[in-house]
């Protein structure tokens, strides 16, 4: 047996939990990992520039964060709930999977309502897991009024670990800049560090950008909670690769060039379509693919990411791109000179 959950963890002191991104998104700490000469570097994140050169690849993850975090009332009891709007499994009757909390009050034949005037009510039709529903909005009007009104009623679903209410500006803060195809309940976090000036100056140098979609769901997040890796099962989440970014990535790949994943949901969706012949693939559909060591990349020779949640399934990518001995001491240099960790922290760049 290869690699353990236990062989993912590590302390981390809270001081260093980011509550706040970096005041300008290209200014947040990078540290760089030189996975030939095991090197660590430390830098800005607009430094990133100086490592790519014409015609290498920044693979970016284009989906966008929908304000997913409601809050409605029980009826009868009016007691708070918060429903974490997961996915649209049918636009015509408005069926969506949801996580609900406290979940133990809600049952099948439950009525919440939302917002003051109580325009928008759900009933909750089907238990999915412990705290997962399937609700059925009821809303007179259309199709695109319906979804007006959760952008209204919603708020951005921030990391549960960032403990302060959500701020009117964090709706900007946790979107890329490249976010374009709705459908994110969190944002592929690798990408809030690019600012506009950053990818003008890389598009100057010659530094070709190839877009995929990865609806971030809550496969992303769910706890690892078994000791032999190969037992676990990642929740599928939506994705698409065009052919656009197909043609671009593999005339990079002919030519040797540096292709880059901007963050562990690009990489998953490069590795979730390979050929035989280790060329990338167009694809539209769902992907549960888990990377963890030992894992052999097809696509993507370097990635840009973020400092991972102990245990997550993106630190055993991490580790599966860099090696894992060399991503444990990464961390522990990163926990010295005080880097900040998760959505809103500093970054890392692995070549």
């Amino acid at each position: 047996m290869g690699m353990k959950l236990s062989n993912f963890g590590f302390e981390l002191p809270e001081e260093l939990l980011a509550e706040y991104p970096a005041e300008n998104r290209d200014e947040a700490r990078l540290m760089v990992l030189n996975r030939k000469e095991k090197t660590i570097e430390h830098k800005m994140f607009k430094d990133l520039i100086n490592y790519f050169d014409e015609d290498d690849v920044l693979v970016l993850n284009n989906t966008k964060v929908f304000p997913a975090r409601l809050y409605g009332n029980k009826e009868k009891t009016g007691a708070r709930i918060e429903v974490f709007l997961l996915r649209e499994l049918n636009s015509e009757t408005r069926l969506w999977d949801v996580l609900v909390d406290p979940a133990r009050k809600i049952r099948i034949g439950n009525k919440l309502y939302f917002g003051d005037d109580e325009t928008l009510v759900a009933e909750v039709i089907d238990n999915t897991t412990s705290r997962g529903r399937t609700l059925r909005f009821l809303f007179d009007g259309s199709y695109e009024e319906f979804r007006n009104k959760l952008t209204e009623l919603g708020e951005t679903p921030l990391p549960k670990y960032i403990k302060r209410e959500v701020e009117p500006d964090d709706a900007e803060r946790y979107q890329t800049i490249f976010a374009k195809e709705e459908g994110a309940v969190a944002a592929p976090t690798a990408g809030l560090h690019f600012s506009k000036h950053l990818l003008k100056r890389l598009e100057i140098k010659g530094v070709d950008f190839a877009e995929v979609t990865l609806h971030v769901g809550l496969g992303t997040f769910s706890p690892v909670e078994v000791e032999d890796l190969s037992k676990h099962k990642m929740d599928s989440e939506e994705m698409s690769i065009g052919d656009e970014t197909v043609e671009i990535i593999n005339n990079a790949l002919a030519k040797k060039k540096r292709i880059c994943a901007v963050g562990t949901t690009a990489m998953r969706a490069l590795e979730s379509s390979v050929s035989s012949k280790h060329t990338l693939n167009a694809y539209s559909g769902w992907t549960n693919k888990f990377i963890f060591p030992p894992y052999d990349f097809s696509i993507a020779n370097a990635m840009v990411t973020n400092f991972h949640t102990p245990k997550s399934t993106l630190m055993m990518m991490v580790s599966a791109f860099a090696g894992h001995e060399f991503i444990k001491e990464a961390y522990a240099e990163a926990i010295k000179e005080k880097y900040r960790f998760f959505s809103y922290g500093d970054a890392m760049l692995i070549i």
